[in-house]
């Protein structure tokens, strides 16, 4: 039988693989040992330093302990990758099948949501995004708009991806099915919804005065972040969901609550003035991208330019990713008899 394996990997063996992964971490660890930023504060890049670093080695462990585990996930995947894509369409065509208006019900709730925290923070409480970009200033509109579109994408992905077994009950069943696929299939019916978003944005902001420029293009670095996280966290929630069903209204709780520990109605730097605060809420993978698209559409800024933000991004979905493999990998001979 031939042995399965990644485009551009070839028939590795287990030591060579791992090793592969040692050597990319030793070269990341001494880029952020090594990187000096004359103008932020040095008690707070060493933090930033020990952290990632932190989170580095433990990534490490895991994935050369667990092997051969996480590396069945991805392998599986990219195996399945055309039954991926039909099933996610026919995913997305099904949900609002029956209904007269149709798909139109998929954007309707989430511009109503726009909408109404719009009138109420900036018309009600006269709240004003004092947020200068190309030398203009930000509507409030805007600013919300770009904090809340990857938003519902997390929440309706994440929420998604978790249920995604128990909706497709009658595939967990079947002994050749690729059961791994079902998390990831719910996740591209999302972005669909999500990406028609993105141009409403974009397009909202060419309106303020923010023209569309090859700072834009970023936009699809920070859906893709955002579609890797999501991914990585509902491996781990949609195995643990089979066994406990009382997940879901946990993760609906957290969604609740994170919307507001998330820098997406307000402006981090005017209400949290603290850096230490402020890096306490940095730790939330979300505001990394929520400050991606605000980036996207009118900070001119580059991706790169937040080093310490993007490299801890990338450590902590990586070490999401291979905790959550290694879980579906364990739970997944247990998922039939439950179901």
């Amino acid at each position: 039988m031939k042995k399965r394996c990644l485009p551009g990997i070839g028939n590795l063996p287990k030591w060579a693989g791992i090793s592969i992964f040692l050597a990319g971490a030793i070269v990341l660890a001494l880029i952020i040992v090594l990187h000096y930023n004359p103008g932020a504060d040095q008690e707070t890049e060493r933090l930033k330093k020990i952290c990632a670093c932190t989170l580095i080695a433990l990534s490490c462990a895991v994935f050369s302990v667990y092997y051969d585990r996480v590396t069945v996930v991805p392998l599986e995947l990219w195996d399945n990758r055309q039954l991926i894509w039909q099933m996610a369409v026919n995913d997305f065509k099904k949900r609002y099948a029956g209904s007269y208006l149709g798909a139109v019900w998929a954007f309707t709730q989430p511009v109503v949501t726009v909408l109404m925290y719009w009138f109420v923070f900036e018309k009600i409480f006269g709240m004003k995004s004092e947020i200068a970009g190309r030398g203009l200033d930000v509507p409030y509109v805007i600013f919300l708009m770009a904090g809340l579109v990857p938003w519902f994408y997390f929440t309706e992905g994440l929420s998604n991806g978790t249920t995604s077994l128990l909706e497709y009950t009658y595939l967990v069943k079947k002994v050749v099915f690729k059961i791994s696929i079902l998390p990831l299939i719910k996740i591209i019916a999302a972005t669909f919804t999500h990406m028609f978003f993105c141009l409403l944005l974009v397009g909202a902001g060419w309106i303020a005065g923010f023209t569309p420029s090859v700072y834009t293009l970023q936009i699809f670095y920070y859906m893709f972040c955002e579609f890797m996280l999501m991914l990585a966290i509902s491996f781990a929630t949609s195995a643990i969901q089979v066994f406990f069903r009382d997940l879901m209204q946990i993760i609906n709780i957290g969604l609740q609550l994170g919307q507001w520990a998330t820098p997406i109605l307000w402006n981090l730097d005017a209400v949290v003035p603290d850096w230490r605060m402020q890096w306490i809420i940095k730790l939330n993978p979300m505001t990394y991208i929520v400050g991606g698209y605000r980036s996207c559409i009118y900070e001119e800024r580059w991706f790169f330019e937040h080093f310490y933000s993007s490299t801890y991004f990338w450590i902590v979905v990586v070490g999401l990713f291979c905790m959550g493999s290694l879980i579906f990998k364990r739970s997944k001979i247990h998922f039939a008899d439950v179901l």
